[in-house]
């Protein structure tokens, strides 16, 4: 099947195979990875969407669209988390071969979504007969962006890298508290869209449409939607630089257990944070003395503690957790249990036991907690905790805000704990501080990032970095924090207003077509 031309001025299309347009495309979502942290080149994603737009829209039909868009996602998947091969083989102790080809294999999956946003956009273009502008800006822009965002919740999501993280710095920054990340990869594929039309008839516009919308996102980054409530504390981070290979050993969990003892015990805080699973054994299996010494300590110094370990509420049900020590002794003990598990390693999809077995994953099937769970408060301020993978979902971060568990007013500050020891010495650490940097631009609170390895660091509400720890390395950070209240729009809304602007576009080419074919021909 082959386009009819939707413009007769539209150039005639060269003949290149679609293989050939597989390659480009593939080479282009792979060079992608340098538009995120830490290289934060983000004017190559849109250059990216532009290129693989441009190689659609000269493709051969819908099926050669579908190729080129799996081609181009795949491309992007494998280069930007490569780093996954590290915790397979590395840590999970998976054979060399295995782990690179479940990459690849992960690649080629995540392509998928891809392949089915830019078949869908070649269909309408065809089905609809757009002319060029409307293809580019409208349906481009709006299929790209609706399969990013359906990446992100479908069979449990996987939204690392979509393509908004690219911009926490770039003038599109200013619409996150609006829209949020999916909004930014929407705003960013109307902007490769508009670069394609700056040798057709519509340059002008196009250029003015580029220049609107990066004005706007500055204009609104001035825009102060939250408040600071009640008055700063002062938080101590604690990084443990506890390699991957000791944090479950037997041997070593005693050691790691008197480092974190001694490290919490160090200096007082209104908030002292440890990383993930600081501690690698449930509450039932520590010394009688463990966690009361440190509850003396934190009451003699009016310092409160949240710890990362393992709870279980029975032999099989057991979660990654953090515990909250409140200053006062002899006060219930803060829970918060991890509720957006990460498929394969803290639980395994129906079926795949056996790929799970080719892994040393301890703890590898665990139970998620409740969607909405309560803040921990301390002094004037109210932290809500997520656990590493967690924070790649702004809208359940939102929702959590939003609506409040057990009637408290929102929570002020928001807390990361993670461990990436999983991942080495790789750019999964600063992806993952960006990502953090987006929650904090999405929702205008403080977050705090407690990891094992790095980055640990405090994140203003407009998502700068204050402070940021060396990675690898054995240390704590301290500071004093502002809480913030209020509510932005995407805390009210999450998602949805993302969504209704691109469906809105998809209406508006389907009006056009309309409009188009209702009007009178010239006699």
């Amino acid at each position: 099947m082959r386009f009819r031309r939707a413009n007769p001025n539209d150039p005639p299309k060269p003949q290149r195979s679609t293989r050939g347009r597989m390659i480009i495309t593939g080479i282009a979502g792979a060079l992608c990875v340098f538009a995120f942290a830490p290289f934060g080149w983000w004017p190559l994603e849109i250059l990216g969407l532009a290129t693989l737009f441009y190689q659609v829209l000269r493709s051969s039909g819908v099926k050669a669209a579908a190729l080129i868009g799996w081609a181009f996602v795949t491309g992007w998947t494998v280069a930007g988390v490569h780093w996954l091969y590290v915790s397979m083989h590395t840590y999970g102790a998976m054979p060399a071969p295995l782990a690179a080809l479940a990459v690849l294999l992960l690649g080629a999956a995540m392509g998928l979504y891809g392949a089915a946003a830019m078949a869908g956009a070649a269909w309408l273009r065809q089905r609809w007969t757009l002319p060029l502008p409307a293809a580019n800006l409208l349906v481009f822009p709006a299929m790209w962006s609706l399969f990013e965002w359906l990446r992100g919740w479908l069979f449990t999501g996987f939204p690392w890298l979509s393509s908004g993280y690219a911009h926490n710095h770039s003038p599109l920054a200013g619409f996150a508290p609006v829209i949020g990340q999916y909004g930014l990869g929407w705003l960013a594929a109307v902007i490769a869209g508009a670069l394609l039309l700056l040798l057709h008839r519509t340059r002008l516009r196009a250029a003015g449409l580029i220049v609107a919308i990066c004005v706007a996102g500055v204009a609104l980054s001035f825009l102060q939607w939250t408040y600071p409530e009640g008055k700063p504390i002062s938080v101590r981070l604690l990084q443990g630089n506890v390699p991957q290979e000791e944090k479950f050993n037997g041997a070593r969990i005693v050691a790691i257990m008197q480092q974190y003892q001694q490290a919490i015990m160090a200096a007082p805080a209104d908030l002292i944070a440890t990383p993930e699973t600081a501690i690698a054994a449930l509450p039932q299996a520590l010394p009688p003395d463990y966690l009361s010494g440190i509850a003396q300590y934190l009451n003699k110094t009016n310092s409160n503690l949240i710890l990362g370990i393992f709870t279980a509420d029975s032999e099989t049900v057991y979660h990654n957790s953090v515990i909250g020590i409140p200053a006062k002794l002899g006060g219930s003990y803060y829970r918060y249990d991890k509720h957006h598990l990460v498929p394969f390693g803290e639980f395994v999809p129906f079926g795949f036991h056996w790929f799970v077995n080719l892994m040393s994953i301890p703890l590898g099937d665990q139970t998620s907690g409740a969607d909405i769970q309560p803040a921990f408060p301390i002094k004037d301020q109210r932290v809500l905790p997520n656990i590493c993978y967690e924070d790649l979902f702004g809208e359940e971060i939102a929702a959590q805000l939003n609506h409040p568990a057990q009637d408290q007013k929102p929570a002020t500050i928001l807390l990361n704990t993670s461990n990436l020891a999983w991942f080495g010495d790789t750019i999964a650490i600063p992806q993952h501080l960006q990502i953090s940097q987006m929650r904090s631009l999405e929702t205008g609170r403080p977050m705090l990032r407690a990891t094992n390895t790095g980055a640990t660091a405090i994140i203003h509400g407009d998502g700068k970095v204050e402070r940021q720890l060396p990675v690898n390395t054995l240390g704590s950070l301290d500071a004093r924090v502002q809480g913030m209240a209020g509510s932005t729009p995407y805390i009210i809304w999450g998602n949805k207003l993302f969504l209704v602007l691109a469906v809105l576009s998809l209406l508006a080419a389907w009006f056009l077509t309309r409009r188009a074919k209702n009007q009178p021909k010239a006699a």
